[in-house]
């Protein structure tokens, strides 16, 4: 099965409303990514709001599909 990240980038709002998670454990998680280099972050303003986007890495990619591919192979094990 060919694996397809749908969006390469997200915002914070979106990602905290999508994964039903705290501002707190989002930010953890995105800071162990970005340690990780698999993702990248950019901070900008839109209007007077701040906003920030992460963007997946080339390496952040390969890393969720081989990801994806193992959680496949235990469910095809089952």
């Amino acid at each position: 099965m060919s694996v397809l990240m749908v969006n390469e980038s997200a915002d914070f709002s979106t990602l905290k409303e999508l994964l039903g998670v705290t501002d707190g454990n989002l930010a953890s998680h995105a800071k162990a990514l970005e340690n990780e280099e698999y993702i990248t972050v950019e901070k900008q303003f839109i209007g007077k709001k701040p906003n920030t986007s992460y963007i997946a890495t080339r390496e952040g990619r390969i890393a969720f599909k081989n990801h994806i591919e193992a959680l496949e192979k235990l469910i095809s094990k089952s």
